[in-house]
């Protein structure tokens, strides 16, 4: 072959890697996601934990969609320990339940004191999720928490796969449940989510305009989750919206706060997030 055809040739085979990852939106991490890791942990808040997937008002790690070893969830890490046996026992749940943004960097120091090989990274409910509009997290302030977390994983897990989860529609929780008695009854009991939930059966257009800045709210913290992982480079993977879009339904979340996901919300968790993540 000539070296002009060669050129060609090379060009060619360029500029069609080039429209893939533009077109059909490859990105490094899912092209090349290197081998099943040997270790992980997961950062976040009560839906990492599991809570209220197992008992009354108690952390469920077992059932957690990341690294949860519950069979009837299976997680992440039962999903990778299915082809890597070597991850057998190193499955590491860092979150905890309350948490915000703000809390992630100490999650994420503790995920590199543990040298793990992934890191799954759900979090953002509750800063919208507050007591009032007026409490939610800010999204300047947001993204700085983000990247302060990400930066601490970067510099401390350099080789480590990073994945971002998007946070879920809470918008979508209150009209799956707006029409219970009793979701309506725990959500009012227990202070649920008011900067959403309060005044459920409301169709006043001031409720109608406050339920709809809080889930922008949401998507701002999804667009800056998205950004920050891109800027991370290719270790890093966003889910791509996949678990904000999940039209979860009202069977999927626990009878006892019609707000944390059950086990068989847990489960959905899993399999959405999973299928939108590194392709091990």
């Amino acid at each position: 072959m000539s070296a002009v055809r060669r050129t060609v040739t090379l060009l060619s085979t360029l500029l069609v890697s080039a429209v893939l990852v533009t077109t059909v939106g490859i990105s490094p991490a899912s092209a090349d996601p290197g081998p099943p890791p040997n270790s992980m942990a997961s950062m976040g808040d009560s839906i990492t934990r599991g809570f209220n997937a197992c008992g009354w008002y108690v952390d469920c790690p077992s059932r957690s969609f990341s690294t949860g070893d519950d069979a009837s969830v299976n997680s992440h890490y039962l999903r990778i320990r299915a082809v890597n046996p070597a991850i057998n026992g190193r499955n590491h749940n860092d979150g905890r339940s309350g948490a915000k943004s703000a809390d992630m960097a100490g999650q994420a120091g503790t995920a590199v004191s543990q040298g793990v090989d992934y890191v799954t990274m759900l979090i953002g409910a509750n800063d919208a999720c507050t007591s009032s509009e007026s409490s939610m997290t800010s999204v300047g302030t947001f993204r700085s928490n983000i990247d302060a977390a990400l930066g601490r994983l970067k510099s401390g897990l350099p080789n480590a796969r990073v994945f971002v989860i998007s946070v879920p529609d809470i918008q979508r929780l209150w009209s799956v449940g707006r029409g219970s008695v009793a979701a309506r009854s725990a959500w009012s009991l227990f202070g649920i989510c008011q900067s959403m939930l309060a005044n459920p059966t409301s169709n006043a257009q001031a409720d109608v305009d406050r339920r709809n800045r809080v889930r922008q709210r949401v998507v701002d913290f999804n667009t800056q989750l998205a950004q920050a992982c891109a800027a991370y480079g290719s270790n890093c993977a966003f889910d791509d919206n996949a678990v904000f879009n999940f039209p979860f339904a009202l069977g999927q979340l626990s009878s006892w706060d019609y707000f944390h996901p059950n086990a068989s919300g847990q489960q959905a968790l899993a399999n959405i997030s999973y299928g939108a993540g590194f392709p091990w």
